[in-house]
């Protein structure tokens, strides 16, 4: 198969109003240049904690209002929002041409991760988190079945979500059937996969296809998938957290791709 970058036509993003919580993971919005209306922090934050927060919302022209604790509580949706959350008027979901055209400016092939039917935004944001951190291209998730970038999955992310390309889709097995086309092999992360993923060769175009803990991936991914690597287990744990098991996946991909010799 060969990656071809031909009649990609450029789609509206999707976009989404949401909170965004903890000291971190606002820094990273404004450092983003995502659009926030407002900036609440609380009267109890020590202003040394925060100064180089302030220092850039002010910069940036992003109002700042401090307001009682309760205000905060009344408003925050992670219960860790270590006194600080923003309203960020659009979280913008990318296109498949964002990350093919992210790649074509790296040089490099394209490494993407779909996200099938992650529910818990935990798992979500560590996802994106390690995507991010493994200089993939962007994560994909499907429209229905699946966390959103809500707050939990920004704080999570540690504000890997405002630096990481997230498409959305509406039918995930149509998108896989496109990712192929463009010259991507998609490997499956499967417990019983019929090779070890230390044994699989993941250099060239790839898609990472990541399922639930609970479920896996569901039977019509599995069915697009070009085959299943399972990561060897050695102890007594018969599994692992989704989110742990796609870093491993991730992080094998940036060793065969970097240092393998």
């Amino acid at each position: 198969m060969k990656y071809n970058r031909e009649n990609n036509k450029p789609k509206e993003q999707q976009t989404e109003r949401i909170t965004v919580e903890g000291r971190n993971s606002v820094f990273e919005a404004l450092a983003a240049g995502r659009p926030i209306d407002k900036i609440w922090i609380s009267e109890t934050v020590k202003p040394s904690g925060i100064k180089k927060l302030t220092d850039m919302a002010r910069d940036k022209n992003v109002p700042v209002q401090f307001v009682k604790p309760q205000k905060i509580d009344s408003i925050s949706l992670t219960n860790s929002s270590q006194g600080v959350v923003a309203v960020c008027s659009a979280v913008h979901y990318a296109t498949l041409e964002d990350l093919f055209r992210k790649a074509e400016q790296k040089g490099t092939h394209p490494f993407v991760v779909i996200a099938d039917e992650i529910t818990d935004p935990h798992n979500l944001g560590a996802i994106i988190r390690s995507a991010n951190a493994a200089g993939a291209d962007g994560v994909i998730i499907p429209k229905n079945r699946s966390a959103g970038l809500d707050a939990v999955v920004a704080k999570t992310s540690a504000g890997a979500v405002h630096h990481t390309h997230v498409v959305r889709v509406t039918n995930l097995p149509q998108t896989a059937e496109t990712l192929k086309e463009k010259g991507l092999w998609l490997v499956g992360a499967d417990m019983s996969g019929e090779s070890s993923l230390f044994e699989s060769d993941m250099t060239g175009p790839i898609c990472l296809v990541v399922g639930s803990e609970g479920k896996g991936i569901s039977r019509l991914m599995r069915e697009k998938c070009d085959f299943m690597v399972r990561i060897p287990m050695l102890g007594e744990t018969e599994s692992l957290n989704a989110s742990v098991a796609a870093a491993i996946m991730m992080y094998e991909i940036v060793r065969q791709r970097n240092f393998k010799k």
